[in-house]
């Protein structure tokens, strides 16, 4: 059993409260998950490439990060800005290359966590309130997010094992997943013939991989999660983050839970209504649950 949750602010301004709400929406669901809790944020972004590693603490990170800088200069990617936070290090370059073969070639030196013009991904062990006083989690601004709280039953308790997982090799798509993939090695293993590289055996990262191929095929973000309902087995809810919108999606059993709320200002989407709550306390809430085999999007581009 985990927990996820998303927001989406229509306004499509780099400003809004995007790390305070995800925050308050996951403390509220953290009794599905309380073994580790993450966040995919999403800024403004400009031309520049946001890398975070998983780098640990000790002596291994400063070996850690030489190897990064190696292949960072192997690539011609100059870093602009850099800092260290809780076990994990953000460093912002300029890059214009194949972002696909330089996150393989990073991810085979090192534990990366996200690549993004927009997208940054913190994720860590404890609760969301505890990731919040490492990372500042609620202080950070931007027009959307997705996170989850996860219950470990298939891995360890540790940071990398945590949610949300960023597409490899693609930039800005992350996904929160609550469920099961059954067919997850025939996916992967199709996916694995045409030379994409996968670094865990987690089936959200599959699902953020097949997306982001869909994406790059040219199919919209609506289009993808059609398809994907159709052709991913199991029982499943999911969020999906891009740079430009939020879709989410479930199974045709509906078997995991999801509800969510709409106004003229934002989108919210959680496994439990206590945590839309969070957002609006003392009010009644127009809530909604998606319908089975069901799939909604959101996106900037459609706004004014």
């Amino acid at each position: 059993m985990c927990g996820i949750a998303g927001i989406f602010f229509k306004d499509g301004q780099g400003n809004r409260p995007v790390g305070h709400a995800l925050v308050d929406m996951l403390d509220g669901c953290q009794h599905r998950g309380p073994d580790s809790t993450g966040f995919a944020l999403y800024g403004a972004g400009d031309d520049h490439l946001v890398l975070r590693f998983l780098v640990g603490e000790g002596p291994e990170r400063e070996a850690a990060i030489e190897r990064i800088r190696s292949i960072l200069s192997d690539f011609a990617a100059t870093p602009v800005e850099e800092r260290l936070t809780g076990v994990t290090w953000r460093v912002t370059v300029a890059f214009a290359g194949d972002i696909q073969a330089f996150a393989y070639a990073l991810e085979r030196g090192a534990k990366l966590l996200s690549v993004g013009r927009r997208l940054d991904i913190i994720k860590d062990c404890g609760t969301a309130r505890d990731v919040d006083r490492v990372y500042g989690i609620s202080g950070i601004n931007g027009t959307h997010g997705i996170g989850h709280v996860r219950l470990a039953t298939e891995s360890d308790v540790r940071p990398e094992a945590a949610h949300p997982f960023w597409a490899t090799g693609f930039a800005d798509v992350a996904i929160v997943h609550n469920g099961q993939i059954t067919n997850y090695w025939k996916m992967r293993r199709a996916l694995e013939q045409r030379d994409f590289e996968f670094r865990t055996e987690n089936d959200s990262e599959l699902i953020a991989v097949y997306l982001a191929d869909q994406l790059r095929s040219g199919a919209s973000l609506n289009a993808a999660l059609e398809r994907a309902v159709e052709d991913l087995d199991g029982t499943f809810s999911f969020l999906v983050a891009t740079g430009d919108g939020l879709g989410c999606a479930k199974d045709k059993l509906a078997a995991k839970p999801m509800v969510m709320m709409e106004t003229d200002e934002l989108v919210a989407i959680a496994s439990e209504e206590v945590s839309l709550n969070r957002l609006f306390p003392g009010r009644q809430l127009n809530t909604s649950e998606p319908p089975p085999g069901s799939f909604a999007t959101w996106s900037r581009s459609i706004l004014p």
